[in-house]
């Protein structure tokens, strides 16, 4: 008798590691096997080649060791654009604070436990269900159209090609535009994903900038840009983003 197929659907995680120790990450690869939606990409046993692999693949989840040769697992973080959710996997206690300072979802002491694994796991999960998905370019704002900003006491409304540029800090935002800078409870990655794409870019880890108020570009230090805005501020485009950059405006 033909034995009938089923075909289980999971919400596959793209999953890589990033730890010095060849053998934490082979222990780690063992126990992850009990997950059948984790899904590993990739490994990396240093800093700098964790980041070529992050920007590359765009993971949704990073196991990340904090202390590592020549750069940490925040150093590595302070350099992505954009990360991925992270669980950092220590054998050091006293970077707990600091690791959620950092916007850590979990923070995992080796030697790593299944159940303790398992619990780090079910909230990712949760977190990557709850996302709300990335906006199609239609849904996005329009250049033309006024947003409303609340700061404290204070409102205006704003079309959105008045905001010159948004600066992050933390998990809220700076907005700037005409003498105005309120901050506002909303992540850069959030901001970034509801703001039209040909208008706005994202310069480096804590900026985003419009492109219509860049009045001059000058070359800057290890292949980064310097962006001079119309309102005088100057804007530094990290040497990952420069060659994007180069691209949208050909140069």
């Amino acid at each position: 008798m033909e034995k009938s197929l089923v075909k289980l659907d999971y919400l596959m995680i793209r999953t890589i590691l990033v730890d010095d120790e060849r053998l934490a990450r082979q222990e780690l690869t063992g126990l992850l096997k009990a997950h059948p939606d984790i899904e590993i990409i990739g490994e990396a046993g240093n800093s700098d080649e964790a980041i070529d692999l992050i920007e590359t693949l765009r993971p949704d989840l990073l196991f990340l060791d904090i202390q590592m040769p020549e750069k940490t697992g925040f150093e590595l973080l302070e350099e992505l654009i954009s990360a991925p959710i992270v669980l950092f996997c220590t054998a050091y206690d006293e970077y707990a604070l600091k690791a959620f300072e950092a916007n850590a979802l979990d923070y995992i002491l080796k030697p790593v436990h299944a159940d303790r694994l398992r619990d780090a796991l079910n909230k990712v999960r949760k977190q990557l269900t709850d996302k709300p998905n990335q906006l199609s370019e239609s849904e996005r704002l329009r250049e033309h159209q006024q947003v409303f900003i609340k700061d404290g006491e204070k409102c205006w409304f704003v079309k959105v090609e008045d905001i010159r540029r948004i600066e992050s800090i933390g998990n809220y935002a700076r907005i700037f535009f005409e003498e105005n800078k309120p901050m506002i409870h909303r992540t850069l990655n959030d901001l970034e994903s509801k703001l039209p794409t040909d208008a706005f870019f994202r310069a480096n880890r804590k900026e985003i900038i419009n492109l219509r108020k860049v009045e001059r570009i000058e070359p800057y230090f290890s292949g980064g840009l310097l962006v001079y805005l119309k309102s005088g501020e100057r804007i530094e485009i990290s040497r990952r983003q420069a060659i994007r950059f180069r691209e949208i405006m050909a140069l």
